[in-house]
């Protein structure tokens, strides 16, 4: 099938599928491929703008808690009952 339309020199020349014959798609009333093609296309890259858009505009929300609680002081002061352990 493909070959065959390459062949043609006809612009519009094609296969109909459903008459199962090759013709004149656009004077057989067949919607131009070209036209199929270029809004596929088209569709495609629409869909692809809007996944792109969708992960980008997708993120975690901050989360609101009373902050980071404190840590150790510092410095090593020894246990109780245990001399000699200041530094």
């Amino acid at each position: 099938v493909v070959q065959k339309v390459l062949e043609s020199k006809q612009a519009n020349f094609g296969f109909d599928a459903q008459k199962e014959e090759y013709c004149d798609l656009v004077a057989a009333g067949i919607i131009d491929p070209t036209k199929v093609v270029r809004t596929a296309l088209q569709d495609a890259a629409s869909i692809a703008g809007l996944l792109i858009t969708t992960e980008a505009m997708i993120a975690e929300a901050p989360k609101k808690d009373g902050g980071a609680s404190g840590g150790m002081p510092g410095g090593m002061g020894g246990m109780g009952g245990m001399g000699g352990m200041d530094f």
